[in-house]
């Protein structure tokens, strides 16, 4: 395996990436880019599951989107799924002008929120020949409106709010993006423990969160994506991983070639890093075992 420090512009942002490449004698190789959960960076569970797919004989891209590691962007740590699925989509457009890579078999592989950043770079885009899915964050905007109408439109105006101030005065509002004390965007201890200790604490990793996310973060839906997904896709889950009715929805809306495996974990942080979870996940997407 051998892993090359890329860059490429998004709207003249200058974005940095891990290009994982396979030991290969068989060049030009198949490529995939990988889409990973919010706020998270290149050295983190993408550049886990890259570095695992080259060692399966596919290169595979991990990047820094805008706002946050290596990649240029402001304001930082601003969780914009636009801009994020723009970034993948130049992604998939870089990959596919390398000499190494074979433009005919590009794929896109999502962790958590990183899978409905995935399936909506990958709708009505023919450079993207299939998609595969580890344990989705399948966000259900209206079902998140009708359990909580006034907490979800609170968040969505301090979102707007916190937009308007960054506007008028230059000051990015932030909040850590996870504590087990007072308010952050992740408060569970299963992500603690992996965003806030030495687990994935890589010092190319900010534990903030740009309040103004919430303006677009919490209308982000990722259901509405699955109707219009029109190639194959492969979706690892698991009944402990986060919000499994939303991955059986979003798997049954899907129109055309699909495949889920149901296997074991303890929760969702674990398919960021435990070697077993990576390497079953990626033999039944990859290799289609069961």
């Amino acid at each position: 395996m051998l892993k090359e420090t890329i860059s490429f512009t998004v709207e003249n942002h200058l974005l940095i990436g891990d290009l994982y490449l396979p030991e290969s004698n068989n060049y030009p190789v198949p490529a995939v880019i990988v889409g990973g959960p919010m706020t998270s960076v290149k050295e983190q569970v993408t550049g886990v599951y890259a570095k695992a797919l080259s060692e399966r004989g596919i290169a595979a891209l991990a990047i820094d989107h805008r706002h946050y590691g290596e990649s240029k962007g402001q304001p930082r740590q601003y969780e914009y799924y636009q801009h994020k699925i723009e970034d993948l989509s130049q992604a998939v457009n870089y990959l596919s002008q390398r000499n190494d890579i074979d433009g005919d078999q590009i794929g896109a592989v999502g962790i958590c929120l990183g899978a409905g950043y995935i399936a909506w770079t990958a709708v009505n885009n023919p450079k993207i020949k299939w998609v595969g899915a580890i344990a989705g964050y399948y966000r259900d905007v209206a079902q998140m409106q009708q359990k909580d109408p006034s907490g979800f439109n609170s968040k969505v105006e301090q979102g707007i709010a916190a937009r308007q101030h960054y506007q008028t005065t230059g000051e990015v509002l932030s909040i850590p993006a996870v504590s087990l004390e007072g308010e952050a965007a992740m408060t569970t201890p299963e992500l603690y423990d992996y965003y806030g200790t030495s687990r994935a604490g890589v010092p190319n990793y900010t534990n903030q969160f740009a309040i103004m996310s919430r303006e677009h973060f919490l209308t982000f839906d990722v259901q509405s994506a699955a109707p219009k997904l029109n190639i194959p896709v492969t979706m690892v889950h698991s009944q402990k991983a986060i919000s499994p009715h939303w991955a059986e929805k979003f798997y049954q809306a899907l129109p055309g070639q699909k495949r889920i495996k149901w296997i074991e974990s303890q929760g969702q942080v674990d398919f960021y890093d435990d070697p077993y979870l990576v390497k079953t996940a990626l033999d039944f997407i990859i290799m289609g075992e069961r």
